[in-house]
């Protein structure tokens, strides 16, 4: 699986398995998921089947649901702030959270993430690709 990751300077693909970046696409960009969600402070959000992850511009920056919004609750306590969240289509429990520099993977819905190791120019956007 792949994280495309959008920044001013193009996309960087990262292999979310060897956590590392295998190619660049200087001018590319990723899909903007545009959800309506009634809650306060989003910054982004994603969505795939009932799952549902918005990262919030407050402490911890992300709200869940897995009931298509109906119920929610927090998630990402010790996160940074955020700036984008992806999920696989796939494999819904795989969740990919955008700190300003960095990349946390959840394969758990949310509830345990792992910092990856690339650092990359601020980050304005990330989507879950199949390999």
């Amino acid at each position: 699986m792949l994280a495309a990751v959008a920044t001013a300077e193009g996309v960087y693909l990262v292999d979310l398995e060897a956590e590392e970046v295998v190619d660049f696409e200087a001018g590319g960009s990723v899909a903007a998921a545009e959800l309506e969600l009634s809650l306060p402070r989003v910054v982004s959000a994603a969505a795939a089947g009932s799952t549902v992850v918005a990262v919030v511009e407050r402490r911890p920056p992300l709200v869940v649901s897995h009931d298509a919004g109906m119920t929610w609750h927090e998630a990402g306590g010790g996160l940074p702030p955020g700036r984008a969240v992806a999920i696989s289509p796939e494999h819904p429990d795989v969740v990919v959270y955008a700190a300003r520099n960095r990349l946390y993977l959840s394969r758990d819905g949310g509830r345990f993430w792992q910092a990856l190791t690339p650092e990359l120019p601020l980050i304005e956007g990330v989507e879950v690709r199949a390999v």
